[in-house]
């Protein structure tokens, strides 16, 4: 989780110049998808209660490590956005866990992505005279695709791992 965060904060600094792309994308729209599957497969097999606390330690390493390696604004502007993108995903995942094996992946990813989009390239780039629209535009394509690209993947990955069932205490096994 850290890994892709630290990648794509050092990575979102530099615009993706290939095919002309420079002001439509950066490197890191390429690297942070990595997250929401993460976070999904842990989800999927820890449940929410202990995804929310890998979403606290990647939040809190993150920040720190981009601080070091990226600018501050970056680094605030992730975690803001990590945080609150994450949490969501991990909601709106638990809600759907019982659904078909592909919904709640491409449900929490295509809601909490835009949510992260939306903060992340307002708080970084907002009163810059960068393309930062039109980075945030792409790079929300680039998460929904990658979030459509990641179901083969999770679902060979889940079917290898048990789904977390929430346990039942004393009072509720007798209802």
């Amino acid at each position: 989780m850290c890994t892709a965060v630290l990648a794509a904060n050092i990575l979102v600094q530099f615009p993706f110049e290939p095919f002309g792309l420079a002001d439509y994308l950066t490197y890191g729209a390429f690297t942070y998808p990595v997250t929401f599957l993460v976070n999904d497969l842990t989800n999927r097999r820890l449940g929410p209660s202990r995804t929310r606390r890998v979403v606290y330690v990647g939040f809190a390493l993150a920040v720190l490590l981009s601080v070091a390696f990226a600018s501050p604004r970056i680094a605030f502007a992730s975690g803001t956005a990590f945080l609150c993108a994450q949490l969501l995903d991990v909601a709106v995942f638990d809600r759907l866990r019982r659904r078909a094996w592909w919904l709640p992946p491409l449900m929490s990813g295509f809601v909490s992505s835009a949510v992260d989009t939306v903060l992340f390239f307002s708080l970084a780039f907002a009163g810059t005279d960068l393309p930062w629209q039109n980075w945030a535009l792409c790079d929300y394509g680039v998460k929904l695709a990658m979030i459509a690209l990641f179901l083969g993947p999770y679902r060979m990955l889940i079917a290898r791992m048990p789904v977390w069932q929430p346990r039942l205490n004393s009072a509720t096994a007798s209802l």
